[in-house]
């Protein structure tokens, strides 16, 4: 930055605590610091963190001030907020090991206290109360960041199946970004000239002065540093498959109960928790809370106790050993070792049994509901297919930023939604709902889609309903083909555990545990299990029961 961005940065207001993002630390909670780091002068220009690279200390202003940038070193950089003393700087990659999405400068000469990484998250697992405000804070910074658009960019077409991938990817790691399309956004083509790339050739994922060229998501995982580096062949005492509730329960519990667990996950932590806008049923969160902050806060409980997370990693085989060992093979030459497994790899949404799908499915068919796809969504008439939880929430969330929302339901009542849901929904002027509706035919060429012609289940009347989008929420299909025969499944293709995995077994042998499925020594929990309860408090409980049962399987081998 030069000078004259300096003191203009410097003469600007202090930036207001919003949503409780930029608290200001007590002089007793910065005197209960203070032992863990030193003081040091800064002088003004000085760059604290910088986008794209990790954060190696927690640093807190004594004096003076400093300004957040987003675009440092490009032609875009801007000031975006400004901070004084008592208020503490970094953002959530400090506590989960991702780099930095923008750059803090110091905007004029004054002081820091200056905390190791390492140091910072010791003392707050000893000062829980300090720890609960500065997660928080970290948080509502990360939201933020999300909201407006800060982070990397991708650019490339909307009705792109390459672009389309990263974006998921992105929105279902909660990475900040900003999407540039090239059918309808006029700063895409003189990106694209100033760095020499042909539309054709996209999707490019620009940070700074790093271009991938039509990367995989593995690329934007090492980019944003949430791929730690795996040797080829490694042991552990517990692998858990699958990062949604249950598979981050059951990795939080196992890990501070002193096993060595490893987490593994081919898309993001959250699960299909984490593609919903608001759980409000939640025990404990009287507000309702993001399932997106849910798994934020997840992860860095897993961080806290040392579970090590591979993400994107893709379980490929099970492999049972008879050595007291079971092998997961990753794909390529990568292989995992555990003691024990847990099959925490959840159920995914059903696709509409309805013609053309695929023509449209990379491009125009939504199986979230996130900020990337309200954007995605902006303005557009959005039709939203199913009657449960899911689809409730979706329609009302989306129906804050589409043009219209259409709420496909093929039973004659919103029977299989709850119940406050469901009043929420019909008091909803900007939401039309039709009921013992189904989807009959997908109109668009191009992969873009035009309308959706649904049918009356009673009358067979047809209507044609305008959608740039549809979202699709109607049930689950077990994550459970990698297995093989590998494990006991029931016929809808779920794991069997506890007596149900025993009834397919040779009689005489070991009862499993109650969690345990038909091999010993793997366990289920959540959506993939035969018989359990869809809903995120169960599948949480069900994560750490099975620790628990690991623990006594281990013990008697």
């Amino acid at each position: 930055m030069t000078a004259q961005d300096l003191a203009e940065a410097a003469a600007q207001p202090e930036t207001p605590n919003v949503e409780g993002a930029y608290p200001r630390l007590s002089q007793a909670q910065l005197d209960t610091l203070e032992p863990y780091g030193e003081r040091r002068p800064i002088r003004a220009g000085e760059v604290l963190y910088t986008e794209g690279d990790p954060s190696e200390s927690f640093y807190v202003i004594l004096a003076g001030r400093v300004a957040m940038v987003e675009g440092y070193g490009t032609d875009a950089q801007q000031v975006v907020r400004v901070h004084g003393p008592g208020r503490f700087l970094g953002e959530l990659g400090l506590l989960t090991g991702q780099v930095s999405f923008l750059t803090w400068i110091a905007a004029d000469p004054g002081e820091l206290l200056v905390v190791p990484a390492d140091r910072f998250r010791d003392h707050l697992a000893r000062n829980p109360t300090l720890g609960d405000e500065i997660l928080q804070a970290y948080l509502v910074r990360r939201m933020l960041v999300l909201g407006e658009g800060g982070g990397f960019r991708i650019i490339g077409s909307r009705y792109s199946a390459d672009t389309h991938r990263l974006r998921e990817f992105a929105a279902r790691n909660r990475l900040p970004h900003r999407f540039v399309d090239v059918e309808s956004d006029p700063r895409a083509e003189s990106l694209l000239q100033q760095l020499g790339i042909r539309p054709a050739e996209t999707p490019v994922v620009v940070w700074r002065d790093r271009v991938l060229r039509n990367p995989r998501p593995e690329d934007l995982a090492e980019l944003t540093g949430i791929r730690p580096s795996r040797g080829e062949v490694e042991v552990c005492d517990l692998a858990v498959v699958g990062a949604g509730p249950s598979g981050l329960a059951a990795s939080v519990y196992g890990a501070s109960e002193g096993l060595s667990t490893v987490l593994l996950d081919h898309v993001a932590t959250g699960g299909q928790a984490a593609t919903t806008s608001r759980i409000e049923n939640y025990l404990g969160f009287p507000a309702g809370i993001s399932g997106g902050e849910l798994a934020e806060r997840a992860v860095v409980q897993a961080e806290k106790f040392g579970v090590r997370m591979a993400v994107p990693a893709d379980a490929m085989t099970l492999e049972v050993g008879r050595d007291g060992h079971h092998r997961l093979g990753l794909g390529g030459d990568d292989s995992l070792m555990a003691r024990a497994v847990v099959l925490a790899c959840g159920a995914h949404y059903r696709r509409l049994p309805v013609p053309r799908l695929e023509e449209f499915e990379d491009t125009c068919v939504l199986y979230a509901a996130t900020l990337v796809e309200a954007q995605l969504c902006a303005g557009d008439p959005v039709v939203v297919v199913g009657g449960g939880n899911s689809a409730g929430q979706a329609s009302l969330f989306l129906a804050d930023h589409a043009g219209a929302v259409r709420l496909v339901v093929r039973e004659p009542v919103l029977q299989d939604m709850s119940r406050y849901l469901a009043d929420r929904i019909l008091r909803d002027s900007r939401i039309e709902l039709h009921l013992h509706t189904e989807v009959r035919e997908l109109v668009g060429e191009r992969g873009v889609l035009e309308a959706v012609v649904v049918e009356d289940n009673r009358t067979g009347e047809r209507r044609t309903l305008p959608a740039r989008e549809l979202a699709v929420f109607i049930g689950a299909s077990p994550c459970t083909g990698w297995l093989g025969d590998a494990v006991a499944l029931d016929s809808g293709g779920y794991v069997l555990t506890g007596p149900a995995a025993a009834a397919r077994e040779e009689p005489g042998g070991e009862a499993p545990l109650p969690l345990e499925t038909s091999v010993r020594g793997v366990f289920a929990a959540g959506d993939v299990r035969s018989g359990s309860v869809k809903r995120v408090a169960s599948a949480v409980g069900e994560g750490a029961m099975a620790v628990r049962m690991v623990h006594e399987r281990l013990a008697s081998v």
